[in-house]
């Protein structure tokens, strides 16, 4: 089904002020009533006239309801749930599609009154009529989460034009241009933050209510809300292109990727409703040749009943539904899946492959540990290591910039860079060397043999000719780390392995500290596809690769599922990733996992549950042991169950 695209450029700024937000509301919830009041009232009118009529026809209370006028009463309750449903096959039979659920229950039900049996006829389109609307309130409610995204669509951006800030549509704004953005506003676009510092409110990207700040500098996602002061935000992305604007893109179009077993019933319906047609007809005219006692409207009674029983809505419905809700549940919990194949697919992986830095490790570097080796006090020598490192603009040099260190700052001149080794300059008169060994051995400065054995990243400092000192920097392990991998595992997992492009040595210390099966580091995204490629050639195994979607693009487009972390932030994930872990928590891998398998055990708990009722009934039906009303139970009974089975969805906790 395609999804209606919202034009920005056709939504009046004005009707989304603050000052019409009351009114607006109101008038809102008004419509939606009365919209629901609508859909509802010829179900509810025929129920009325159909309740009554088998009343009247039960007590026999009136002695004129018979003939022309019980017709007629009968055919005016059927009209408001059968002519919508008769309109539906006319249509597909135009369009060559002969044998629908439609065409069924038309033919079922017209049958019906062509043979007297008035209530059962407005009956089974009653019912359907019901189940039609069961299925489009658990659609709705599946809908919800994907609403709360498509509500977080900024409206209007306030941006800096003629020395003002003006109110203009978000599309019009350019890459480079300022915005403003004040207290209880939506962040129109994605940009630079240009005030010191902002709190934002991501829970409709993420999932997570924690509030998040971010300080000058640092990234703006659209759709954030702006919780503290008016902040400005310099647009670093045109509105087609934000982050919000692509996760929307992808939410809406997730049901279009459809699951195999969904695949599957649509093709089987395909082929199993003319066969019911045929076996109807048969059903109703072969017993001729072989019955003595024959009567058409007998066996035309069964066949009819044949024809409501094997209606395969109950499948159509239920199994779109249930992956349907799944895509809900899962963006809920701030996982985004790009289809219900997806879904399908994560129920067989058994072999988790991940990226080390930003998947397990936040990606930032921090110190660890500051070894002062000089006749300096720890500060003093700090301040040596970061007047040169200030020249840098190294991650490392950033993590070292971090340090809070006392006195005046000291300012490094004659700075120059050694091509893979470091820096070297002058600070307060002295001769500064900042950088690895080899920078140490090349000026002959002695190196402390304890040095060796570290395996975290290490910067040496030599002052006038003498080693002064190092500092160590790690990646920090994010804070779910260690229960992402245990939670992995307790979900069946066999297998996790890591594959990064760090140093080996420090791979594998964060494999061993995280209880990894298997590690691999130094590796290029060349030398990662590699790894994963023959990992897939093993017949046994299904592969789930995580990474941070950028350098590990190659990777996630070649496993059977790629899972994206922080895909916020990251273009490369939204396109190339199948899953997306908005909230950049490794734990959530687990939940993807086990949504993944509750979706599909529901799906076949509902083709199983349609089957074994239908074939039950059929049988009956076929001997004369059921009437028109089993046949609405087993038809519409079913398609209920079965969708307030897959609404459970909703509820479930992972």
């Amino acid at each position: 089904m395609k999804k209606k695209k919202v034009n920005l450029r056709d939504i009046d700024p004005k009707e989304h002020k603050g000052e019409h937000s009351h009114d607006d509301g109101h008038n809102h919830s008004s419509q939606e009533e009365l919209s629901n009041f609508r859909t509802y009232l010829p179900a509810i009118f025929s129920f009325v006239l159909l309740i009554a009529g088998i009343a009247i026809d039960y007590f026999d209370a009136f002695p004129f309801f018979k003939g022309w006028i019980r017709v007629v009463w009968y055919t005016v309750a059927y009209i408001p749930v059968g002519f919508p449903v008769i309109r539906e096959g006319w249509n597909s039979i135009l369009k060559g599609d002969f044998f629908t659920e439609f065409f069924l229950m038309s033919i079922a039900t017209l049958g019906a009154f062509a043979i007297g049996e008035y209530p059962e006829g407005v009956a089974v389109m009653l019912f359907y009529a019901v189940g039609e609307l069961f299925q489009n309130a658990a659609v709705n409610r599946a809908k919800r989460n994907i609403k709360a995204l498509l509500d977080v669509r900024p409206n209007e951006a306030l941006v800096y034009r003629d020395d003002d800030f003006v109110s203009v549509n978000p599309e019009t704004v350019e890459i480079g241009e300022k915005i403003q953005v004040r207290v209880g506003e939506k962040v129109p676009l994605d940009g630079i933050l240009l005030s010191e510092k902002g709190s934002f409110n991501t829970a409709a990207l993420t999932g997570e209510s924690k509030p998040d700040t971010i300080a000058k500098g640092e990234k703006v996602f659209a759709g954030s809300i702006n919780l503290d002061g008016v902040i400005e935000v310099e647009t670093t992305k045109e509105f087609k292109d934000s982050s919000i604007a692509r996760i929307l893109d992808m939410v809406q179009n997730a049901t279009a990727r459809k699951s195999k077993t969904e695949l599957f019933i649509r093709k089987f319906a395909r082929i199993y409703t003319p066969i019911v047609v045929f076996l109807a007809i048969g059903l109703t005219f072969l017993p001729y040749f072989f019955v003595d006692d024959y009567v058409f409207r007998d066996w035309l009674y069964r066949a009819l009943i044949f024809l409501v029983i094997s209606c395969p809505c109950a499948l159509v419905i239920s199994i779109p539904l249930g992956y349907f809700g799944g895509l809900g549940a899962a963006s809920r919990n701030g996982i985004l899946f790009k289809g219900a194949s997806f879904l399908d697919a994560m129920t067989k992986v058994n072999t988790v492959v991940m990226d080390k830095t930003g998947t397990v490790t936040k990606g930032v570097f921090k110190i660890k540990e500051v070894v002062n080796k000089s006749a300096f006090a720890e500060a003093e020598f700090m301040q040596y290591l970061m007047a040169m490192e200030e020249q840098s603009t190294h991650p490392i040099a950033k993590a070292i910039l971090e340090y809070k260190a006392d006195g005046a700052d000291l300012e490094a001149t004659e700075v120059s860079e050694v091509a893979g080794k470091g820096l070297k300059g002058t600070v307060n008169g002295k001769t500064v060397l900042v950088g690895n060994k080899a920078l140490m051995t090349s000026n002959s400065i002695e190196v402390p043999s304890e040095t060796d054995s570290i395996v975290e990243s290490i910067v040496m400092v030599a002052i006038d000719g003498k080693f002064a000192g190092y500092v160590t920097i790690a990646d920090e392990l994010k804070e779910d780390a260690h229960q992402a991998i245990k939670q992995i595992r307790e979900a069946g997992i066999s297998k996790i392995i890591m594959l990064s492009g760090d140093k080996d040595s420090i791979t594998q210390q964060v494999s061993k500290e995280l209880n990894i099966d298997w590690a691999k580091g130094g590796l290029l995204p060349e030398d990662k596809l590699n790894e994963v490629e023959e990992l897939k050639k093993q017949p046994d195994i299904k592969v789930a690769f995580i990474g941070d979607g950028i350098n590990d693009a190659p990777v996630l487009a070649a496993s059977g599922v790629g899972i994206a972390m922080g895909g916020l932030g990251s273009d490369v994930a939204i396109e190339t990733a199948d899953v997306i872990i908005q909230t950049d928590q490794p734990s959530k891998i687990a939940r993807a996992i086990k949504i993944g398998r509750s979706t599909r055990s529901i799906v076949w708990q509902n083709i199983g549950l349609a089957f074994g009722v239908k074939v039950i009934v059929l049988i009956l039906g076929a001997g004369g042991l059921a009437t028109m009303w089993e046949a609405v139970f087993a038809d519409v009974g079913v398609a209920l169950l079965a969708i307030l089975n897959a609404v459970r969805l909703q509820r479930m906790k992972w």
